[in-house]
């Protein structure tokens, strides 16, 4: 018996670490300071403190309904997405908003499958329409920012509505 009750006391210590408490390491310093240099704009460090901005707020109902060119369900918010749905009674129709990582890294699936990516100058810092399927992304600072339209129809038709809105979208940014 005495074999199995030092086991399970060895056990028990596994996976504790010996991290300082929230107060003491609280009370420390920091060990990096940073400055600006005279006439230098901090928009930088203003831009890294600012939270990411949902995707809901982004694009109103009566832009995705505009955009699709339908009558479309409420909206329903993910964590960084958010999606409206053509009524199951109507034609086929969404409009999806993704805001973060998950944007950038499908713009990064559409290189590798070669999509053709049209560049869209004067919109964000960068910014691209996938020619083969109904999305655009753009960049401003940190943040990417996709449109996908899910609309059965030829995606030439969709282009121009697609990059005025993400137009919109930049400056609000």
């Amino acid at each position: 018996m005495a074999p199995a009750t030092v086991l399970l006391l060895a056990a028990s210590g596994c996976g504790r670490s010996e991290e300082p408490s929230r107060a003491a390491s609280a009370d420390r310093e920091p060990s990096t300071t940073t400055s600006t240099a005279p006439g230098e704009d901090d928009a930088s460090s203003a831009a890294a403190d600012k939270p990411a901005p949902k995707a809901c707020d982004l694009v109103t109902d009566q832009e995705a309904a505009a955009l699709a060119r339908l009558k479309l369900d409420p909206k329903r918010v993910g964590e960084q997405s958010c999606t409206w749905t053509a009524p199951v009674t109507g034609p086929t129709g969404q409009v999806e908003v993704y805001v973060g990582d998950g944007a950038k890294k499908t713009l990064d699936i559409e290189r590798q499958l070669s999509h053709e990516l049209e560049p869209l100058s004067g919109v964000g810092d960068e910014a691209y329409l996938d020619t083969q399927a109904n999305e655009v992304f753009v960049r401003k600072a940190d943040t990417w920012v996709e449109i996908r339209l899910v609309l059965l129809n030829d995606p030439k038709e969709n282009h121009k509505p697609l990059k005025e809105l993400i137009r919109v979208v930049a400056d609000r940014l």
